[in-house]
């Protein structure tokens, strides 16, 4: 259902710190024409944390009337049950393609409380893929309640952000779900031993060529994959400088891709020399002009 190259996308904003909708379509639209296989709105490179409900839902309708047909798999998780569920239907109403479920923050519930809270939101009908990021949630969805999760016929994939490989296997051997990278530097190798695709940070900036060394590996086209992934690899590294998203959000600027990299508090700018490292990568790369 979702093998190939999904953008984590941005939620540009302008110098104010106001959610810039222009730009938001534009980038959607730069995105599809470059053959990305799918937007997820609204996620860590999205400042879902920062948005209120009314931008949070406005972002996912307007990112899929401007999508072209391309899947959207809408960010609309959070640390309370109800708030999860709120945003869910909301992007039922606009026509989202699933949910991505991000394991609830800070409150750090038990194995249980995450099959309940997942199942809740899993009731209402709309595919969930299931978002394992314990470096942002302290809490990960162990393997064994990955799969109790996988007999609901609505949870139908998860986005593997824990920095294991490893963990993929794990899956795999445990039940029949879809795996998505959501680690730019892991995605060849998650696919190696059995990831379907990626939800990207740096398709933001190169769409075309993630989707394709995708596409390479899915297809056995493992010599061109290899090339592409070193390639692109000290962009990968490096657009992870700074806490997600103040680096991409600083490349897009760089190149004009948006009119400002503001992103909103509590994350602050990049100093200057985390930038110049930054631009040097995208220069290296030959994006920048040197």
């Amino acid at each position: 259902m979702f093998e190939g190259a999904h953008t984590a996308l941005i939620t540009p904003m302008t110098d104010r710190g106001e959610v810039d909708f222009d730009a938001l379509r534009t980038l959607v639209a730069a995105q599809t024409a470059a053959g990305i296989d799918g937007l997820v709105p609204v996620g860590t490179t999205g400042e879902s944390p920062t948005l209120n409900v009314d931008e949070h839902s406005r972002i996912i309708a307007e990112t899929i009337a401007a999508a072209g047909g391309a899947q959207v798999i809408a960010g609309t998780g959070g640390n309370a049950t109800d708030e999860a569920l709120a945003l869910t239907r909301a992007a039922i109403d606009a026509g989202a393609t699933a949910t991505l479920q991000v394991t609830p923050y800070y409150n750090k519930p038990s194995q249980a409380g995450l099959v309940a809270h997942f199942s809740a939101v899993a009731d209402l009908g709309l595919p969930v893929v299931l978002y394992n990021v314990p470096g942002r949630s302290s809490c990960e969805i162990e393997v064994g309640t990955v799969a109790e999760l996988a007999k609901h016929p609505h949870v139908v994939a998860i986005k593997e952000a824990g920095g294991s490989v490893d963990r993929v296997s794990q899956i795999r051997d445990a039940c029949d779900i879809e795996i998505l990278s959501g680690d730019d530097s892991l995605t060849l190798p998650m696919l190696a031993v059995g990831a379907i695709g990626v939800i990207s940070v740096a398709s933001n900036v190169i769409p075309a060529a993630v989707a394709r060394m995708v596409r390479d590996a899915l297809e056995g086209r493992w010599t061109e994959a290899c090339a592409a992934h070193r390639r692109w690899y000290p962009l990968f590294r490096d657009l992870f400088l700074d806490t997600n998203p103040v680096p991409v959000k600083a490349a897009m600027a760089m190149l004009g891709r948006i009119p400002s990299d503001r992103c909103r508090l509590p994350l602050a700018p990049m100093d200057e020399a985390l930038r110049e490292r930054l631009a040097e990568t995208l220069r290296r790369t030959e994006l920048l002009d040197a």
